[in-house]
């Protein structure tokens, strides 16, 4: 079978998958590498693992697809947004990534919302004004350290570092990658000059835009070592999230894909760049028509992790001393299912990693609200899971606020294998919920995408019909209410917490962290 091979790089992890034109997975890969957590608000990557793990993801796949008698006929390139990292003019990378979770730049991000400059820069960007984005990132550099800044030759995100090391040809990024920077104007399609100033860089160390189907070379010693035709097409592809839709099938109108992975987001197809005037959800490009408008949560399957680390001592079963943490978790959601909807009076603020959407506002922090002595471990996990969908269904109603339809929910991620993750998301969002057939939503999406770029797949609904959903899984009507009931408290709540979390800090700031690697 002809096969085109999606890489995609993750936070914490490279996957790579081969698909046929039928959109059937068949062979996949996973490259772990450690997110570093260096010091308060850092969240970085090391550059090379980065590489590395891109490089063989593609050798591992090419070689699995040559055992299978398959024949790849290009290669195409997934990467997550909101990174940033200095390279030098040859594209070698000199300083660590800085990942979409790095909260440094918090203080510049809220300088330029205080300026006015916030709903301005989003309605050309479609970005919003957050420490994430790589906007404020270099905003944060040209504060601190702005000869740096200034004298570095190139500033990238993922996607040029990968291109860096597989690619040979131009310096270059695709359309979705740049619509994610908040340096980018999705409207006439060039790097915002206002936005470039406040950044403090110059048009010339960014990388030129091109279409997501732009095809590339393969460096010649990559293709080698893949055991790959020099003449193998690289597809330049776009951004994990709007990937994940085409990969999910959530392309047509109406259609949400949801990813509920170590965080999560809820994502639509439109046929045109789009922002609310609420400056709630952010826009980014799949193709040149084709855009994903939605919104991103900083916490979903990092939750129960955090759970599992926090309240299973104590956990009692056979077998139990030697599970590793995926066990744990799916151990702890499992017993969460002897919690009635609503936790028995206790409501959860999921904000242990901050949040984004729907405020898209730096400094929240998590809590319970309602705790009593009667509440036990099930309640509190219970609690973090239906806090999450809460924060997932409060991001749907910004859709609904600016006139956009949601019918059909399609979800996928590590936490979308759980029956009671997509039993409470269900409810909360008040919609049915179907589960993708493969857990690899975001690589198939670039597979999908590929075949687009070469030709055999002209018409992107097209793609997605290829995408298996099981059953959907269909809303309790009473969780339903309760949760709609539920939904104004969690955001009082919230936004109460952002003047609380000021004066916490003020009182009794966090202490500085040693080195330590964040769990994957």
């Amino acid at each position: 079978m002809d096969v085109v091979i999606g890489i995609d790089t993750g936070t914490t992890a490279t996957k790579g998958v081969a698909a046929g034109l039928d959109g059937r997975l068949r062979a996949r890969v996973s490259v772990h590498y450690p997110l570093s957590v260096p010091g308060p608000g850092r969240a970085e990557l090391d550059p090379v693992h980065i590489q590395d793990a891109a490089v063989k993801a593609l050798t591992d796949v090419a070689a699995a697809c040559r055992a299978d008698g398959d024949r790849v006929v290009a290669v195409s390139l997934s990467a997550f947004l909101h990174a940033l990292l200095p390279m030098d003019a040859d594209g070698r990378p000199l300083g660590p990534v800085v990942t979409w979770a790095d909260g440094r730049a918090a203080e510049q991000a809220e300088q330029i919302v205080a300026a006015g400059l916030g709903h301005k820069l989003q309605a050309r960007s479609g970005t919003p004004v957050h420490p994430m984005s790589p906007l404020a990132k270099l905003a944060w550099w040209k504060a601190h350290d702005p000869h740096v800044l200034d004298e570095t030759p190139r500033w990238a995100g993922v996607k040029e570092l990968v291109l860096a090391a597989l690619a040979d040809g131009p310096y270059v990024v695709d359309l979705s990658l740049a619509s994610g920077t908040g340096l980018y104007d999705l409207h006439e399609r060039r790097w915002d000059p206002e936005a470039l100033s406040i950044a403090g860089v110059k048009e010339s160390q960014l990388a030129s835009v091109v279409p997501t189907v732009e095809r590339l070379r393969l460096r010649p010693a990559v293709a080698a070592a893949a055991g790959l035709p020099a003449d193998t097409p690289l597809i330049i592809g776009a951004a994990d999230g709007p990937l994940a839709n085409l990969g999910v099938g959530a392309v047509p109108a109406g259609v949400v894909a949801i990813s509920l992975g170590t965080s999560g987001a809820l994502r639509t197809i439109v046929d045109r760049p789009a922002t609310d005037a609420a400056g709630r959800l952010f826009c980014y490009a799949l193709t040149e028509d084709r855009w994903a408008i939605g919104g991103a949560i900083n916490n979903a399957g990092s939750v129960v992790r955090w759970a599992g680390q926090a309240f299973a001592g104590g956990f009692e079963r056979p077998g139990a001393e030697g599970e590793d943490a995926d066990e744990r978790d799916a151990a702890l959601v499992l017993e969460a299912q002897d919690a009635p909807a609503g936790s028995d009076g206790l409501l959860c603020l999921p904000y242990l990693l901050g949040e984004r959407a729907p405020w898209w506002r730096p400094g929240l922090r998590g809590a319970y609200l309602g705790l009593r002595r009667e509440h036990g471990r099930a309640h509190l996990v219970r609690a973090a899971i239906e806090g999450v969908c809460q924060q997932l269904a409060l991001v749907r109603d910004s859709f609904a606020a600016e006139g956009h339809e949601v019918t059909e929910v399609r979800a996928t991620g590590g936490a979308a294998a759980s029956d009671l993750w997509v039993s409470v998301l269900a409810s909360a969002l008040n919609l049915p919920v179907g589960v993708a057939d493969t857990p690899e939503g975001t690589a198939l999406g670039a597979c999908l995408l590929g075949w687009h770029a070469l030709g055999d797949l002209s018409d992107l609904d097209e793609a997605a019909s290829l995408v298996g959903v099981g059953a959907a899984r269909m809303p309790d009507p009473s969780d339903a209410a309760l949760y709609a009931r539920l939904r104004p408290l969690v955001e009082k709540s919230a936004l109460a917490m952002m003047e609380t979390v000021k004066e916490l800090d003020r009182l009794a700031p966090p202490p500085l962290p040693s080195t330590e690697k964040a769990a994957s």
